[in-house]
């Protein structure tokens, strides 16, 4: 049984009057102000079927999964970390709705409850964060500032023989685990030999010395492939033995996956003989970066180094708040986002800003035409670009003033990284990727309303 406030008001610790201790009585007020926060995460928690709330056993409310969530991303907690927190701290415990007599969550129990919130409940709770600023008088989205940032995924930095040499890893698991359901021709455990092949090539002295391991390791890839194919067409077909540990439905299981890693594997096997046996450059768009987050894209930016996992897109107004996140997919030049940027503006607050400063990569005269004829009075780019100063603001000291304006934005993204675990995402698909993004950002902005707002 699910419902979106506890059962009864708990007897509760108060709050801790250091640390983290102000910002979490502060967030307290907010979340309390604005019921209908937890609302939407009971929604996704009980899922289509209203009557969810009504059977087994209570589990968490709805306010406790969203607070239980800010807590972890304030902290920059674990889930096992998280459960001690509650079960030790009174400023958590307190803040997370739960009383001196309650059962705790384990750690499971919070991963599975948090995972359920999806990306598009946090853009939506934002959305009420921003309506609370609005109505207080804190943010009226006349003057904002925009940049891109890169969140990394979860993945180690890829290689064509590691990627080789994962496949090989994972496949040899799926098929031990084959093996005890159906009978198999016998095949040998590869990824030993695959290691091996994989740390002469990170250890060779030239592109002559990885030539002969890397052959060998593709051999023992396609190897893989071909066993894994075997496996999961036996375990589609059955029978699965009586003795085996599982049955056919996990079989069913095991068998997709070992299709989807093998699929996987062919593609990386691919790529790899076109870049290192044939010489070919390979385009970022049909590269395999990572078999586990395959979501995850090719970041390239001037001369800097090469970035795992996805551009993001963030809009913030003179408030500090964050007021807009998109995720995106690919490397799209900043100065194709302009519409968007514009676009998203309007439907959260009815009507264009009245000035925005862009970094320098969204410069264009077209943007600049774009931006004046949908009503924005002052547009100002880092970068000029040919642009001038006077095409861009109503007069010189506007310019300087919305030039320093986006340097802000800066700071925002850094204060996101270093605080509120912006700089890598640790959970598993796109989906959840950009949950975390904006579970991130509702965070920030949260502890940001939280200290604006007048006590």
């Amino acid at each position: 049984m699910r419902s979106i406030l506890p059962q009864q008001v708990p007897l509760t610790p108060g709050f801790s009057s250091v640390s983290h201790g102000a910002d979490l009585r502060a967030i307290d007020g907010i979340l309390d102000g604005h019921p209908q926060a937890a609302s939407l995460v009971h929604r996704d928690l009980v899922g289509d079927d209203a009557s969810a709330s009504e059977r087994g056993r209570p589990g968490m409310s709805a306010e406790q999964v969203l607070r239980c969530l800010v807590v972890k991303i304030l902290l920059d907690l674990t889930y096992d970390e998280l459960a001690y927190e509650l079960d030790d701290s009174r400023s958590v415990r307190s803040f997370c709705r739960f009383g001196f007599a309650d059962a705790l969550p384990k750690r499971s129990a919070l991963q599975r409850n948090i995972k359920r919130v999806r990306p598009e409940t946090f853009e939506a709770i934002n959305r009420i964060v921003l309506d609370a600023a609005r109505s207080a008088g804190i943010e009226d989205g006349s003057k904002v500032r925009a940049d891109c940032t890169v969140v990394a995924s979860n993945i180690h930095h890829p290689t064509d023989s590691s990627l080789l040499a994962d496949g090989v890893r994972k496949l040899g698991g799926l098929l031990r685990a084959a093996r005890k359901m159906v009978g198999l021709s016998a095949t040998s455990d590869r990824t030993v030999s695959a290691k091996r092949r994989a740390l002469e090539i990170a250890n060779a002295r030239n592109d002559d010395d990885r030539r002969a391991p890397y052959v060998d390791l593709l051999r023992t890839a396609r190897l893989s492939v071909a066993d894994g194919i075997e496996a999961a067409a036996a375990l589609h077909k059955g029978p699965i033995r009586a003795d085996g540990p599982l049955g056919p439905i996990q079989a069913e299981a095991i068998a997709t996956e070992t299709e989807h890693y093998a699929a996987l594997l062919r593609r990386v096997i691919d790529q790899t003989e076109r870049r290192v046996l044939r010489g070919e450059a390979v385009p970022a768009a049909e590269k395999i970066v990572s078999l586990f987050e395959v979501h995850t894209d090719i970041i390239v930016k001037d001369r800097r180094e090469t970035q795992f996992g996805h551009k993001v897109l963030l809009t913030q107004g003179r408030s500090k708040l964050i007021l807009d996140l998109v995720v995106l997919r690919g490397n799209p030049a900043d100065a194709t986002l302009v519409d968007d940027v514009l676009a998203r503006h309007v439907a959260a607050f009815g009507g264009p800003p009245r000035q925005v400063s862009c970094d320098g990569g969204f410069a264009s005269k077209d943007n600049l035409k774009t931006l004046k004829a949908r009503g924005v009075h002052d547009a100002v780019f880092h970068k000029k670009r040919g642009l001038t100063e006077d095409a861009m603001a109503s007069s010189h000291r506007v310019f300087l003033k919305l030039v320093r304006f986006r340097a802000g934005i800066e700071a925002a993204i850094s204060r996101l990284k270093r605080c509120f675990g912006f700089r890598r995402c640790l959970w598993r698909g796109f989906q959840s990727f950009v949950a975390f993004a904006w579970a991130s950002v509702l965070t920030c902005n949260l502890v940001t309303l939280g200290r604006l707002r007048p006590a």
